[in-house]
């Protein structure tokens, strides 16, 4: 029997989980991810401390499948997309790295969409641009912090950071730089005219070379070795986006499936083969297939919040469900079926880490009275972030021909048989749920699989090692009552559009202050 280990960096947690050649998940190993925002829009991770995270996983996953280190026949690593992990001349981190729900280089996207920039860069990259892209992050940095900027060896995203340190070799791989605004899709290669367009020319040479998915891009070093418990030399795949993991193991390997994720982004995506060219979706990348592209519409807008929601507001509720032996999970679903659909509840806009409306707005309830409690905030958050899908959903399905015969669903959402039942409802379509765990380390244990040769394809190795759960099948009765909650969450969204760059220049102004206060004490 074959081991892989998929490592998943994620917005909240670093984990590793070990699989068989089946897809059996015999082990798994999480610790919790730390980021500092030292202003508003900031959001940092100390990239020593994630390396040190991953290390911690591997140690213990190792040692709760109880298997020797030998026995692992390939690693591979997926990460969130876009933010920025630089790795200095001098051999060490550049600066903290710069998490993908960062949007301090927001008035950059506003200006290149304002002169023509992002349509110019449209026509090569095929996509849109955000504040939390490489590109943008990069142009900000070389405005804000010349020395760093001067200081970049190697430009890399999250998992192609850790990839580096398991090896220390520096490859990019495809499916995350093609993300990045760096990578013309049409040549599937970096491009100097990108980097001209968004003033960056410098990091040019900084681009690792280009990697694919199952490619062995190096193996455990001496030295990770001695860090991680693994043994040196074992192969280290490519690995993914986490988006791209997270749809491998969901078993989408062909069109006439959409993939949700609701993680800490709201992600929605499906596969061509071909790239939406007319601008009417956010993001296409390539897809770990070959000839295929991801069509993707995500924001950072979707369980987070109801992670936020707990932590902040449901302290005790929390304690008192650990002290009974239940989850903090089980009652706020219990709260959300009690409430109901046809209930009023305020209107929640999930837009406390980012937005997929105004790139200034913020999260909010709008609509509360004093007849609500915790219970209907509770309903009004599976709903927000819901609806928020919804309207991603719609871009994507503006650009199919027909319609998508099922959803498959993972992350948090999924977990939950009333919230996998509302997105179903809402979406009006079917919903699967993914019997994964760790779907982003499955997808990369199923690389790993394919990349050593115990499969011929990913095909073949999906099929081996894919398993699909319950399917929720949209209630109709309740189709016009989710349409007009629907309705009133876009006119919510669409009332308050005004409203965001005031707020900014107050947070701003608020921001200042602090700092000034801090430097006078």
């Amino acid at each position: 029997m074959s081991y892989y280990i998929g490592l998943d960096n994620g917005g909240t947690a670093t984990k590793a989980a070990l699989f068989d050649e089946t897809g059996a998940q015999l082990a798994v190993c999480s610790v919790a991810t730390s980021s500092q925002t030292p202003r508003p829009d900031f959001v940092e991770r100390d990239m020593e401390e994630v390396w040190r995270a991953n290390c911690a996983v591997l140690r213990g996953v190792l040692k709760d499948a109880g298997i020797p280190a030998q026995a692992v026949a390939s690693v591979g690593v997926c990460g969130h997309g876009k933010g920025l992990y630089l790795w200095g001349k001098d051999g060490a981190p550049v600066r903290p790295a710069i998490s993908s729900t960062d949007n301090r280089a927001h008035e950059y996207v506003r200006a290149w969409r304002a002169d023509g920039t992002e349509r110019r860069a449209f026509a090569l990259s095929c996509q849109h641009v955000m504040s939390c892209q490489p590109v943008a992050l990069l142009a900000w940095l070389k405005d804000h912090e010349p020395q760093a900027y001067a200081n970049i060896a190697h430009v890399f995203e999250c998992k192609d950071y850790l990839r580096f340190r398991l090896t220390g070799e520096a490859r990019a791989e495809l499916t995350d730089y093609s993300g990045s605004g760096l990578m013309n899709l049409h040549t599937k290669k970096f491009d100097p005219e990108l980097l001209a367009l968004f003033g960056i020319e410098e990091v040019g040479g900084a681009l690792p070379p280009l990697c694919s998915s199952v490619e062995v891009a190096g193996v455990v070093s001496e030295e990770a070795a001695a860090q991680t418990g693994l043994v040196a030399g074992t192969p280290v795949i490519g690995g993914f986006f986490d988006i791209d993991a997270c749809a491998l193991a969901s078993g989408v390997v062909t069109g006439d499936l959409v993939c949700m994720i609701a993680g800490t982004w709201s992600i929605n995506e499906y596969i061509r083969d071909a790239p939406v060219l007319d601008g009417s979706v956010a993001m296409n990348s390539l897809f770990c297939l070959p000839g295929t592209y991801l069509i993707e519409e995500s924001s950072a807008t979707s369980a987070g919040n109801n992670e936020w929601f707990i932590r902040q507001l449901l302290p005790e509720v929390a304690q008192e469900a650990k002290s009974a032996g239940k989850s903090v999970y089980e009652v706020v679903n219990d709260w959300v079926a009690e409430v109901g659909p046809h209930c009023f509840v305020p209107t929640f806009l999930p837009f406390l880490m980012g937005s997929n409306a105004h790139q200034n707005a913020r999260g909010t309830f709008v609509g509360l009275d004093v007849s609500h409690d915790r219970r209907h905030l509770a309903r009004s958050v599976y709903e927000g972030i819901t609806f928020c899908h919804r309207q991603h959903l719609d871009r994507l399905l503006a650009s199919r021909k027909d319609a998508p015969r099922a959803i498959r669903l993972s992350g948090g959402a999924a977990r939950s048989e009333v919230w996998s039942q509302l997105f179903a409802d809402v979406m009006q379509l079917p919903v699967q749920t993914v019997l994964a765990d760790e779907a982003g380390a499955l997808g990369c244990a199923i690389a790993g699989a394919v990349a050593t040769g115990r499969y011929a394809s990913m095909e073949e190795a999906v099929e081996r090692m894919v398993g699909v759960g319950r399917t929720f099948s949209p209630n109709e009765a309740l189709r016009d009552t989710y349409e007009r909650k629907y309705a009133v969450y876009q006119k919510a969204v669409a009332c308050l559009d005004g409203l965001w760059d005031d707020m900014e220049a107050l947070a701003g102004e608020a921001d200042h202050a602090s700092q000034a206060g801090g430097a006078m004490a």
